[in-house]
């Protein structure tokens, strides 16, 4: 028996179930309504038409009513609007532009409408110089505007995928462009460790970005929108394009009968059937379930529409396909940026309360010996059986191939075991042996078998650190490029050799670049007796987290000498797929070998570079006279200078810490010290003291400690003052009687004791270190200390001394 199948709406879902349909059953008699004018379009094409990426408009129209009727012998019916449907009588009432109104019969039901922009009651939104853009219509104003040449600025109002894709399109036609945003970040799918890295290329490449900040009211004037934000800052607008997201089209079904969610989505089963029998639904308007946690959501992604209307399709001619949810799996381009995710993330597993872990890992796309790989920054989430919950993957290429890959894993229920064992395809200008894919799975499996205990870079710079010491295991020149404040620098291969450096009662917490150092920096302290923890991610991902965007297009600029052929330099340096500190070692070493006044032009794809150089450059004296980024290749060129011959343009840091050493512990040279050191802590300098020696007696709690001591170290003890208040004066002690006159004198004075000018010394962030070697040869022990002090070697003064242009030694 012939059946009649109506589809209400075309696009993805619709199109989809009506050539499923014809290709199932040959007989079936099928007419597809669609609203508008075009029946299927690829409207994830639509901005980059306007930003001319695809020329021809005709590529994004994927099927017409024509080519419809003649391959599949389908009835559409455009310029169709479904205006009802009545299920008890299993008909619809249909307003046609060419028919009129009408009623039109049917045994099944697809229903595909869509969702529409949503456009809130904000004052003066009613502007025609703000729109959207979900159809064709829509894509044609907004280019019609943008080709008028009359268009300089532009606002785009949501940070979503089509707000950033729209954002982008419009810069790379020459419009100035400002992207406003309510949540504090853009992408909503992506955690805030990752998605700042997207926000960060938008401001590189001239997107102003505002964020936090909603909008309250448009005022629409001759020549322009004035917007007003929720913080009272105005911004001018020439166009307004709303992308703040879609709601389900699904007013027209009111009083048929059929379930709607708590957002009026379509409730379907796993067969995409509502709760009337003959009726079936796809697309954005369902809601469907997701994937990983299984609570209903709703997730308006092309892919899964194409599906579900494949599957509906199935369903009513009889096959019983099921449609098992939906893990939102997505990708965007930023510019030269990919950005890619599968699954939950943090946001909505803490939403439901799922306990979770993290990793997050900074491979390489491919072989780094190979021409043009750069890093991939990969966050995997997962629970304490190893179920892989979610990924995140952000950088220049082969991002989307490893989400893809955890996106499969995660569909056929594999664990993060499973991602460490995968096999997959290997040759230096695609991958590398350890595929980023498999990085992540290594790094899962140490967390859950008890071999690394992670902190993320978000749990490191909110955590309170005053039980535990932060230890960089990068190389000098990485740290004296930038690090964490208070961190001591104790190299991987140095960690063995110093040990001694290290404090058994703290938990030390460590951090290299990426993670790895780290990791084996773990193993050697966890095995050593250390209670451990690392950086997954490293100093890259701590350093990303401090972004934040700027409205002007570049922060600093770089002037080249006029009378200097940027094309003749002394050398050329290629430190691409180089990962840090490769390219800034590589830049020093070739600046070593060059004269005063010669020119290194260097290429690098590490993205950490731009920042780095920058850096470098100050702190070393030479010029950076140009820095570009084009995609993931960061060109600079340096000029080697000697401080004898700086140029104007140049700016050297200043080296403003200042250092203490304070070997007496004579009460008078004590109370200076900490008067210094106060004085120059209130006009916000670094102040680090360094007590070796009788200074160490100062820093003696004044009440006895029970340690384990021997028969030396406690004879040191006994004849050695116990802390500030035994303290005697080098000069007219008179056997302890001179040191009460001149505590007398200052308090009748007003002048502040030497406990309160220690204890206001911690409190002002002066650093107060004592000296481990000096402590064992005079047998004191950390309990022995006050609290808020930090024990290390010579090492870490000196490194504290380079910094410093004024050093004492009292």
């Amino acid at each position: 028996m012939m059946k009649k199948v109506l589809i209400v709406g075309g696009v993805a879902g619709g199109a989809s179930a009506a050539a499923r349909l014809r290709r199932l059953d040959e007989t079936a008699e099928i007419i597809m309504f669609e609203k508008d004018e075009y029946i299927s379009f690829a409207n994830c094409g639509l901005p980059y038409h306007i930003g001319e990426a695809i020329k021809e408009r005709e590529k994004l129209i994927v099927q017409t009513p024509e080519s419809m009727k003649n391959r599949f012998n389908i009835d559409v019916r455009n310029n169709s609007e479904v205006l009802k449907v009545d299920t008890k009588n299993k008909k619809v009432k249909v307003k046609s532009k060419d028919k009129g109104t009408y009623e039109e019969n049917y045994d099944y039901l697809i229903l595909s409408p869509g969702a529409r922009a949503l456009r809130p009651p904000i004052e003066g939104i009613q502007s025609d110089k703000i729109m959207t853009l979900r159809n064709i219509p829509d894509m044609d104003k907004i280019k019609e505007k943008v080709d008028s040449k009359k268009i300089k600025n532009a606002v785009v109002i949501g940070g979503g995928f089509v707000g950033v894709e729209v954002a982008e399109n419009l810069k790379e036609r020459g419009i100035d462009v400002t992207l406003i945003e309510a949540a504090p970040h853009i992408l909503a799918p992506f955690d805030t460790d990752m998605v700042v890295m997207a926000e960060k290329e938008l401001n590189d490449n001239g997107v102003n970005l505002i964020l936090g900040d909603g909008v309250k009211s448009f005022k629409d004037n001759e020549d322009y929108v004035e917007i007003t934000l929720g913080s009272g800052k105005a911004v001018r607008t020439e166009i307004v394009v709303l992308a703040i997201g879609v709601a389900p089209e699904t007013s027209f079904l009111k009083g048929s009968g059929i379930e709607f969610g708590p957002k009026e989505h379509i409730i379907v089963n796993d067969r995409l059937q509502t709760n009337i029998e003959s009726v079936f639904a796809v697309g954005d308007a369902v809601e469907v379930v997701d994937f990983v946690n299984g609570q209903k959501t709703a997730i308006p992604l092309a892919g899964p529409a194409n599906k579900q209307g494949r599957i509906a399709a199935d369903n009513v001619c009889g096959l019983n396909s099921s449609f098992k949810g939906s893990q939102g799996t997505a990708v965007i381009k930023v510019f030269g940026l990919t950005a890619a995710s599968t699954g939950n993330n943090e946001r909505t597993l803490k939403r439901l309360n799922i306990p979770y872990k993290t990793v997050v890992v900074h491979p390489a796309s491919h072989a780094s010996y190979y021409p043009g790989s750069s890093p991939i920054s990969l966050k995997l989430i997962f629970d304490e059986k190893g179920k892989i919950l979610g990924a995140q993957a952000v950088g220049y290429g082969g991002v989307e191939k490893r989400i893809d890959v955890i996106a499969t894993a995660i569909r056929f229920k594999g664990s993060v075991y499973d991602l460490a064992e995968l096999e997959l395809s290997y040759a230096p200008p695609y991958s590398s042996a350890k595929d980023p894919v498999n990085m992540a799975g290594f790094a899962a499996e140490n967390v859950l078998t008890g071999r690394a205990e992670v902190v993320t870079s978000t749990e490191f710079l909110e955590s309170n650190k005053e039980n535990s010491m932060v230890v960089d295991v990068r190389t000098e020149l990485e740290f004296s490029n930038g690090h964490i404040n208070g961190a001591v620098n104790i190299p991987v291969d140095d960690l063995r050799q110093r040990l001694n450096e290290l404090d058994k009662n703290k938990e030390i917490i460590v951090y290299c670049q990426v993670g790895l150092r780290g990791y084996v920096a773990q193993r050697i302290l966890m095995q050593n007796g250390f209670k451990v923890k690392n950086v997954t991610g490293g100093y890259k991902s701590i350093s990303a987290l401090n972004f934040k965007p700027s409205n002007k297009n570049n922060d600093e600029s770089y002037e080249r000498e006029a009378a200097m052929d940027t094309e003749k330099y002394t050398k050329v340096l290629d430190a691409c797929g180089l990962c840090c500190p490769g390219p800034l070692m590589s830049v020093k070493e070739a600046i070593d070998n060059l004269k005063n006044g010669e020119v290194l032009k260097v290429n690098a794809s590490d993205p950490g570079f731009y920042e780095d150089i920058k850096a470098w450059c100050k702190r070393t004296g030479n010029q950076l006279l140009s820095l570009d980024k084009d995609k993931a290749i960061i060109t600079a060129v340096i000029q080697k200078s000697s401080q004898g011959s700086m140029t104007q343009n140049q700016t050297v840091v200043v080296k403003d810490n200042k250092t203490m050493v304070v070997f007496s512990g004579d009460l008078d040279k004590a109370i200076a010290s900490f008067i210094i050191a106060n004085g120059a802590a209130s006009m916000g300098k670094k102040v680090t003291m360094f007590f070796t020696f009788w200074g160490l007696n100062i820093l003696r709690r004044p009440e006895k400690v029970s340690v384990q001591k021997g028969f030396m170290d406690k004879m040191f003890g006994m004849m050695m003052p116990r802390g500030s208040k035994k303290l005697k004066l080098s000069k007219m002690n008179m056997m302890g009687m001179g040191s009460k006159m001149i505590r007398k004198v200052m308090k009748d004075k007003n002048i502040t004791s030497l406990e309160d000018l220690i204890k206001a010394a911690i409190e002002s962030g002066v650093e107060i270190v004592a000296c481990q070697m000096s402590m064992d040869v005079m047998g004191i022990k950390k309990e022995e200390l006050i609290d808020g002090v930090k024990i290390g070697g010579v090492g870490y003064y000196l490194g504290e001394a380079e910094d410093s242009n004024v050093n004492l030694f009292i």
